[in-house]
């Protein structure tokens, strides 16, 4: 049998908008609570009427600035509500948000602009912008714009542009990736195959507003079936977390793994009576993770596989838990496919590499400004989206993951480019060759780690690190080598410096 599973999900109405089917239920749920931002003092509350006002307001805000639908808007803003509602309010008028890291420094942010022209970015204070902004919005006239006269929901067809997100490319350059406005009915299939979702449930996730898998998993997918959305305010620790989870009965936790390793290891024994099961995404989780998390709880995570061209495709869920060795199952509706060289599907139990249908409602349109490179990720004839994890399909039809066939690295689940920290990296005085890759520091975690060759000291490596790259991205160990090892091509092989990283770097590494 081939390691093919074939499944059609229903058709997006003919005539749709994102923001309009995220916000469904709001006027029927309009005193229930949509989101809480917590802190250890309280909660910020936000019904679902006051939700819908806000964003409804920020579209006509939008559109009176002068922006027009198709324009790029460039949020750069922390994790406050305002984040959702400028990113819902733009799609709602048929403006392209465009959502990225507060953490990002002035030059990241800067090239990452040139790509998508914004016509305007929304600025939280603090936070760096590109050079050369134009048209400027702060959260406090995102605030002010509550009170304006509800937008009309822009309709159109699903396949039309909604917004952009940025990836690591393996170029070395992020890329932008564009999804449709059908992205988010997409989404559907995750609440049975990962979630269990209900419209009674709380779910709390730990991430930052303007990362995909906190907008998605712990904003848009709770408020488009009706239920609470509960978020950390900035500032608050790991280890905080389960204070939180069980004041504001939280019945679903999201995270990274390496939240869940923080949060056990301040914390052996939770008392978390109204929590149903965890979930966890962005890195592969690993299996004593998931038993301490069982022993200290009582409750299972489920774990998804996904990438920011099309979002979690792979789940174990409530209903379905993945079998031993495998990280889940095909969602329904989801059609995938392993492959080999050749794009041809291999037999089930022989890895390959894990594909997407290009019929996938949730897969995403181009890159933007990058069509060619984006056309290179699909087998020859345009089937398959080739997504560069290599994984095996069970007899059964499961999927165990087995790594990346490329050198991307995986910085708390977010994907980093080597090519992108080596550019940075490169530019220290007297750094010499370097070269970025992820090293495993225990069964539970890895690091990013610089090797380098030049005479600078490893402190002023770190420190030009500090000032021009985001936190997530900066090398958590700069090691000097006299030589890096090549291959027969003369590139960097990164996979023979990941085997003879010296041990001890390995055990003295910050978590």
């Amino acid at each position: 049998m081939l390691s093919v599973h074939a499944s059609s999900p229903p058709a997006p109405p003919a005539a749709f908008n994102m923001a309009a089917h995220v916000l469904a239920h709001a006027e029927r749920l309009s005193e229930k609570s949509a989101l809480q931002v917590l802190r250890a003092t309280g909660a910020e509350r936000w019904s679902y009427g006051r939700l819908a006002a806000a964003v409804r307001g920020a579209g006509t805000g939008f559109l009176r600035a002068g922006l027009a639908p198709g324009d790029r808007v460039l949020l750069r803003l922390g994790n406050t509500p305002e984040f959702p509602v400028a990113f819902l309010g733009a799609i709602a008028v048929g403006l392209v948000p465009v959502p990225t890291s507060a953490q990002l420094t002035g030059e990241e942010i800067t090239k990452m602009a040139a790509q998508i022209d914004p016509a305007a970015v929304v600025a939280g204070e603090g936070i760096a912008l590109p050079d050369g902004s134009s048209t400027i919005l702060s959260e406090a006239d995102l605030r002010g714009f509550e009170t304006l006269q509800p937008c009309d929901y822009q309709m159109g067809v699903p396949d039309r542009l909604a917004y952009i997100v940025f990836t690591s490319g393996t170029s070395g350059q992020a890329r932008a990736v564009a999804h449709a406005h059908r992205a988010i009915w997409a989404r559907q299939m995750m609440h049975e195959g990962w979630y269990g979702l209900e419209p009674e449930d709380r779910l709390l996730h730990a991430g930052a507003f303007n990362w995909t898998y906190t907008l998605g998993t712990g904003l848009m997918d709770p408020w488009s079936v009706g239920a609470t959305a509960l978020i950390p305010a900035a500032g608050v620790e790991p280890g905080a977390l389960p204070l939180l989870l069980k004041r504001f009965d939280a019945t679903i936790f999201a995270g990274v793994p390496g939240v869940y390793r923080q949060m056990l290891k301040q914390n052996p024994k939770l008392d978390l009576p109204k929590l149903r099961h965890g979930l966890s995404a962005g890195e592969a989780l690993s299996t004593l993770t998931r038993q301490h998390w069982r022993d200290a709880t009582g409750a299972d995570i489920y774990e998804a596989l996904g990438m920011s061209e099309c979002s979690t495709f792979i789940s174990s869920c409530p209903a379905n838990p993945a079998p031993a060795g495998a990280m889940g199952w095909p969602q329904p509706g989801r059609s995938i496919a392993v492959l080999g060289t050749d794009g041809a599907p291999v037999p089930r139990g022989t890895p390959g590499e894990l594909a997407v249908h290009h019929s996938d409602p949730g897969l995403f349109l181009t890159y933007y400004r990058a069509e060619q490179e984006a056309r290179a990720k699909f087998t020859t004839d345009g089937e398959w989206f080739r997504t560069g994890d290599t994984v095996c399909m069970t007899e059964a039809g499961a999927i165990a993951y087995l790594g990346r066939g490329d050198d991307m690295m995986n910085a708390g689940g977010f994907r980093v480019s080597p090519l992108e920290v080596e550019a940075t990296m490169a530019c220290c005085p007297g750094a010499g060759e370097v070269a970025a890759v992820e090293i495993r520091v225990s069964e539970e975690a890895s690091i990013i780690a610089l090797a380098f060759t030049g005479p600078a000291a490893p402190d002023a490596m770190m420190a030009h690190a500090a000032a021009h790259l985001a936190r997530y991205k900066q090398p958590r160990i700069c090691q000097h080598f006299s030589s890096l090892p090549h291959n027969r091509n003369g590139k960097i092989d990164r996979k023979s410096l990941r085997a003879t990283w010296p041990s001890i770097e390995k055990r003295g590494a910050m978590q």
